[in-house]
Formats: C-alpha cells, sequence, structure tokens
C-alpha cells in the first residue's frame, strides 16, 4: 500500500507545538484593513490554538 499525503494546503496554515497542540492563524487581516480598527488587526496578528473539536482532524491532514 502506497504511502498516505499529507494536506499541502493544511501544511501551510497550521504548526505543531512542542507539546502536540495546533497552532493557526486569524482570519480578516489580509485586505479591507482601513475600516479595521488598530486594536482589531493588533489582537489578529498573534496566533491561536485550534478548537478541540478539528485538532483530531488537523493533525490527520497534517501528519499524515
Amino acid at each position: 500500500m502506497p504511502k498516505m499525503k499529507s494536506n499541502s494546503g493544511a501544511k501551510k496554515r497550521f504548526e505543531l507545538t512542542g507539546s502536540g497542540k495546533v497552532k493557526r492563524k486569524h482570519a480578516f487581516k489580509s485586505h479591507i484593513l482601513t475600516k479595521k480598527t488598530t486594536k482589531q488587526k493588533r489582537n489578529l496578528t498573534h496566533t491561536a490554538v485550534i478548537a478541540n473539536a478539528d485538532e483530531k482532524r488537523v493533525k490527520e491532514l497534517i501528519l499524515a
């Protein structure tokens, strides 16, 4: 049986932490930034940890 391929799009979007959690970036930070407040843009800069409900699916995509 051939090797499973990991999902190329998921590899670019997610990163694993040392403890095995999955990091993600916030959406809505790429364009149409003039109508967003400075505070909103600043808070979207930080990375977040993915929800527990999605963690298994995303790990399968990354580590396949």
